[in-house]
Order: structure tokens, then sequence, then C-alpha cells
């Protein structure tokens, strides 16, 4: 910058105002001063050098406690990722995914999270005891947390999950089912792929897997019912695949079942998968349901709770770009079950 100020005769604040403030000047002294540096070489100022002057990297980071393929690949976590681009958008910022694999050592997480050039930090949808987000709160930024966990002090996008999953159940319970069997995601970071007791569900890390089966819980003690004896069967992937396997073995062990509720809407459309190789009807011979509402859901006519997924995304942003918010406001967003196809009436 100093040689083409030079090169020009002006001050460097002249060739400064030429790429971010080009109301300051003239048309023709731009003009000259663009001109210049493409002869010269110059492709304008560093960014590199204006954040370390401005201290603003000009980027959000995404906490993502997957692979990065995952933003791509989950239909919810695509809604989420659209949201919160289209806030980052209106503000003039970049969006930083920020990966940090469950199965990596615990140092490599933190050392990505300290390593990201941001302004704050969008949080979705970890354990508590993630080794991430610790690193996350040590850095002097603000950070809103989407789903889970909930952190006092600290920003919160979310839906009341429990409530949405105890309407479902009420739902299911009026349509007189009572042999439900369940698939749900993960509930901790051990490598679990099988039946969760109860003890194992109250005790998950991942708080809104714990809420949406303390919502069944729930509809099943309101009408007496032991939720004890009903089998969970959790997956640590979360694929359609993983919907289908879950619902072999929830079958496998009850034949008698009459509906199967799925945690999220990629494992319903696995277990719709799995019920119908098996030559079973749905719903005349089980009712599935799932929940998030994705598109893909809709398509198959699942019966599910729809949640905004997209205006989470939108509203973490806003939430974490606009300094006059509080840091620690809490934003819950409203839930609709929405009833399709796949439900019916107990099966006899």
């Amino acid at each position: 910058m100093a040689a083409l100020a030079a090169e020009l005769g002006v001050s460097r604040t002249t060739v400064s105002n030429a790429y971010n403030r080009p109301d300051q000047l003239s048309p023709e002294l731009r003009e000259r001063v663009l001109e210049a540096a493409r002869r010269l070489g110059y492709p304008g100022p560093d960014p590199v050098a204006r954040s370390l002057r401005t201290r603003q990297a000009g980027a959000v980071g995404l906490l993502l406690t997957e692979a990065l393929s995952y933003a791509f690949q989950d239909p919810a976590a695509i809604r989420f990722l659209e949201g919160l681009a289209l806030a980052c958008g209106d503000a003039g910022r970049g969006l930083l995914l920020v990966p940090a694999s469950p199965d990596a050592d615990e140092r490599k997480p933190a050392a990505t999270v300290h390593r990201a050039a941001v302004d704050g930090f969008v949080v979705y949808s970890v354990p508590d005891d993630d080794p991430s987000l610790a690193a996350v709160l040590q850095r002097p930024l603000p950070v809103v947390v989407c789903d889970q966990p909930h952190i006092e002090g600290v920003a919160h996008v979310g839906i009341d999950d429990r409530a949405a999953m105890r309407s479902l159940g009420a739902y299911l319970i009026g349509l007189g089912h009572r042999r439900i069997g369940v698939v749900c995601m993960r509930l901790g970071h051990d490598r679990h792929n099988g039946f969760a007791d109860v003890a194992r569900q109250r005790a998950a890390r991942f708080h809104v897997q714990r809420a949406r089966l303390a919502g069944l819980s729930d509809a099943f003690e309101a009408a007496l019912l032991d939720w004890n004896v009903v089998p969970v069967a959790e997956r640590l992937d979360h694929t359609i695949r993983s919907g289908a396997s879950a619902t072999s073995e929830l079958l496998d062990s009850d034949s008698t079942l009459t509906a199967v509720v799925c945690t999220s809407d990629i494992l319903a459309l696995g277990a719709l998968r799995e019920i119908r190789r098996r030559g079973r009807r749905v719903p005349e011979d089980l009712t599935v349901t799932g929940f998030d509402g994705v598109l893909e859901a809709e398509r198959a006519g699942l019966t599910t709770v729809s949640q905004p997924v997209l205006e989470k995304g939108r509203a973490a942003g806003r939430l974490l770009l606009d300094r006059s918010q509080p840091i620690s406001r809490t934003i819950m967003l409203p839930t609709d079950l929405v009833v399709r196809t796949t439900s019916g009436p107990a099966a006899p």
C-alpha cells in the first residue's frame, strides 16, 4: 500500500479508501488508484492485516461435533445452516464451519476451536460434556447455543422438545397404542448400538434426546402406563440405515408392537423401510412417527413433530450478531404435531 501511494503521490489513506470507502473519493481518483494497483500487481488490503487492526474477523463460527460432511447430508442440519447463512449474509459476515468429530482425540477439537478466526460462535446441538464446547466457552467471544445444552448465562435458541414429544405420545395413546417401541439417536459418546434402559436415558449427555424420551415417558405416566417396559433402541449414527436396523431390533424383540416412535425423521424413514421390507403395512399393522418436519418426511407422508429449523438458524445468527441483545437471552420457537398417513389406530 505504501509503494502504491508513493507511485501515485497520494496518502496511504487515499489508497485504503479506494478499496474500503469508495464514497470518500471521486470516481476519477478511485479509478486511477485501482488502475495503478492492477499495473503493479497489488491485490488490495490484506484481510488478515485488516482483521488484526480492527480485531474483527468478519465471520461467525458454527461448531459441529460431527464430521464436516454432516452439515451437507442431514436434512435438518442443512436447513439450520441455510437459516444461519441468511442471517450472516444480511449482516455482511462470513460463516466458518468448525467440525469436531466425537471420535477425535480430545485435544484436537480444542485446538480447532482456538485457531478459528471468528467474531463469535453458534454451537449447534452438542452434549454438555463436549470438549469443543468447553474450548468455545474459554474464548472471550459471544456465544449462542442452539438446541443443546442449556448453559446459565449463555444465549440459547431452541424448542420445548419435552412438551412436543409429550403431545405426540398423548396422541398415540389416544389412538389406542399401548405397545410401542422407540428408536432414538445417540445418548452418549460411547459407541452404543442397542437397547437403552431408563437409567441410560436419564443420564444422557445429549439433552435433546433425553428431553424427547422424557416427554414420551410423561405421556405414558399420565395414562398410568409403565414406561420401564418400553423398549428403546439407540443408534450412534444418524442415518436411514440406522433407523432400519434399530426397528429390526425392536420387532425381533417384540412382534406385538403396534407403533414405532422415532426421535428424528431420518430414523423414522429407516423404520418405514424396514417395516415394509418385512411385508407389514403402515399404518394398518404399525404406526410410525418422527420428529423434525424435514421435506423428506412430508414426501413420505410421515406423522411427525415439525419444528422451524430454518428459522432456528436465522434466529441464532441474529441473536449472535445483534450486540444490543442480552448475552443470556433465550428464544423458544413453536412446534406443531403434523398428522399424516403413517399413523392410525392401534392394530387389534
